[in-house]
């Protein structure tokens, strides 16, 4: 990957399994990424200093996600190091982090929590309550 891997990603996966530049995540507002192997001073210093990007470990869901993208990868590339990395998979997934944005992470929380409340997640309430977790 480039310098700026993630720059400006609004939504979607992405699963990094080589080397990052010096900038990842800078302007990252949404989806989720899984890094291999992240190299926290390649992450972009003020998106991790405000807070604007969360570092996490994986979670049942990430790990489940995680192995099936690199399942289907080896399917349509016979990718030898996604190969590597699913023949050893209690190590390998100890090695990915999660890269979230705080913002992202509020609105899918505010989703899922209107959801159990049988709340309507597009619904006006909803998008009040996402404007303020996220600071309109």
């Amino acid at each position: 990957m480039g310098d700026h891997a993630l720059e400006y990603m609004t939504g979607g996966v992405a699963v990094i399994l080589g080397n990052t530049g010096r900038n990842l995540g800078a302007g990252m507002s949404g989806g989720v990424a899984y890094v291999h192997r992240l190299r926290r001073d390649a992450v972009n210093r003020d998106s991790l200093a405000n807070g604007e990007l969360e570092l996490l470990p994986l979670d049942r869901a990430d790990v489940e996600l995680l192995h099936s993208y690199l399942q289907l990868h080896v399917e349509k590339t016979d990718s030898a190091l996604a190969k590597r990395l699913l023949e050893n998979w209690e190590a390998t997934v100890a090695e990915f982090v999660k890269v979230l944005p705080r913002d992202y992470a509020a609105v899918i929380q505010t989703r899922q929590t209107a959801a159990d409340e049988g709340l309507d997640p597009d619904g006006a309430v909803v998008w009040g309550r996402i404007l303020e977790v996220t600071g309109g």
